[in-house]
């Protein structure tokens, strides 16, 4: 397997310290609204991941934060505290703003068949473990006290930029344009791993440490929580793009001078869900939910399709077009499952083996989510039986799912109520995107009528006149179904 590391900037071949488990991590959400569908593409494409390496094989243990505190609006040290200002937004405290948006998250995450991790770790849970790698910091010069907080000196590093180059000049005393300067920094990038009163007097979750009363600051609780459930060294590490800088880097910085040696080997970044406006956030333009799809009529599942039909390290660009187009292609394809039949023969061990090939070729080739989909249409054309193409697909979208097996049942469930339904012929015409037209109903019912009769000539034509009117017909089992394409 080869995955693309970020801080090599290159394709490696993937290789965990220990053959026996994988260990990964993935930063969580920031708990203080809904998740958009911008966020949630990175989690979709790391549970990707996590499948495919249990999939091809390995044991993986996936740990997640839950940021219930620390975490600033610039994503560095300035601004509001983003769980201060959801609670006074909504007029809750803050654990239980926390408490709504992480089970609404995870509420999300199953609609759209995320897996759990094996780990999920709120920040606040960690207080000591940061304390204490605070304090070895401190120890080792590579943090210092200033104004009442903890900061992290990079100039004591021979690299703090991991996932960008940037001149060194980039470290010299100063802040990013635009922003107020924190005068207690000694140096550009230097960034907080505890603030105390002097940073704000009315933070609403605060704790005793060596410093004063404080919380800890963004970047140290992915540090803590990692080395407490996976130990000193990690195989991969994920977060969407905006995490590259400061977070990660920060992370890695703040981690290695801890230790003493080299933390993470691999770093996965997925990149932005765009609209025409650019990069989706959850401060300008209509706000894209997991429920707004919903309301609109959108199956969850065809969002996580429409996600895995690009590849994880291309920005994607989200259009309702573009969902429509997606929703379209999942239901013919659900509808040329649906027409498969478990009782066709037995498990074609050859076709297996070469369609596995296949599709472990493609996820392997850093996560090519892309062309596994298309394998799913290879397996369809395959020459083999319907039960041995009915086994594939299952299997694949246990990595991929997005539900095919069960939309399938699900459309022949419906076909089979509807022939039952149908009157004296026993023949049902359903149109599937909610635009039925009576003459095309009538053609439909004298093409089957022709096929009865044995007149394949007249079926055809009938056919061929539908296809040139832009309707495409599928035959189900007591009748037949057609869409507007």
């Amino acid at each position: 397997m080869y995955l693309y590391n970020s801080a090599t900037h290159k394709k490696e071949e993937f290789i965990p310290n220990n053959p026996d488990i994988v260990k990964m991590y993935t930063c969580g959400p920031t708990v203080y609204h809904y998740a958009h569908i911008g966020n949630l593409r990175s989690y979709i494409m790391e549970d990707v991941l996590e499948k495919h390496l249990r999939y091809v094989g390995y044991n993986v243990k996936r740990v997640m934060n839950i940021t219930d505190v620390g975490h600033l609006t610039s994503d560095a040290d300035e601004g509001e505290d983003k769980m201060l200002k959801g609670a006074q937004r909504e007029k809750k405290s803050v654990m239980d703003i926390a408490k709504f948006y992480t089970d609404a998250f995870f509420a999300d995450c199953a609609k759209l068949n995320i897996k759990t991790p094996d780990v999920v770790e709120p920040a606040t849970n960690c207080i000591d473990e940061y304390i204490k790698i605070i304090t070895r910091l401190i120890e080792k010069e590579y943090a210092y006290l200033a104004g009442g907080n903890v900061y992290f000196d990079t100039s004591k590093l021979d690299r703090y930029y991991i996932f960008n180059d940037h001149n060194e000049e980039d470290l010299a005393v100063g802040v990013r344009e635009g922003v107020e300067a924190d005068t207690n920094k000694r140096n550009k990038n230097d960034f907080v791993l505890w603030f105390t009163k002097s940073k704000f007097e009315d933070q609403a979750l605060k704790w005793d440490s060596p410093w004063g009363v404080g919380y800890p600051g963004w970047h140290i609780e992915c540090s803590g929580i990692s080395m407490k459930h996976l130990g000193e060294d990690l195989d991969i590490h994920c977060g969407g793009i905006d995490n590259a800088f400061p977070h990660h880097t920060n992370e890695i910085a703040q981690s290695e001078s801890y230790l003493g040696h080299k933390w993470c080997n691999f770093w996965m970044h997925v990149l932005h869900l765009k609209t025409a406006e650019g990069k989706m956030s959850k401060s300008k333009g209509e706000f894209l939910t997991v429920s707004l799809l919903e309301e609109k009529g959108y199956d969850p599942l065809v969002y996580r399709f429409f996600c895995l039909q690009s590849h994880y390290r291309k920005s994607l660009v989200f259009s309702w077009e573009n969902l429509d187009n997606a929703v379209t292609a999942y239901g013919k394809l659900v509808s040329k499952i649906a027409q498969l039949r478990e009782d066709d023969g037995a498990l074609d061990e050859t076709a297996a083996a070469a369609l596995r090939e296949k599709f472990r070729g493609a996820l392997d080739n850093d996560l090519n989510t892309a062309l596994a989909v298309t394998v799913i249409y290879d397996v369809l054309k395959y020459a083999t039986n319907g039960a041995t193409k009915l086994a594939m697909i299952a299997e694949f979208d246990t990595v991929l799912g997005v539900g095919l097996i069960d939309a399938a049942k699900r459309e022949r469930e419906k076909a089979a109520k509807l022939a039952a339904s149908g009157g004296g012929s026993g023949f049902s015409v359903v149109c599937t995107d909610g635009a039925p037209d009576a003459t095309v109903e009538d053609l439909i019912r004298a093409r089957a009528e022709a096929k009865r009769a044995k007149n394949f000539a007249e079926a055809d034509r009938i056919r061929d006149e539908l296809r040139a009117q832009g309707v495409e017909i599928t035959d189900v089992a007591g009748g037949a179904q057609y869409k507007h394409i």
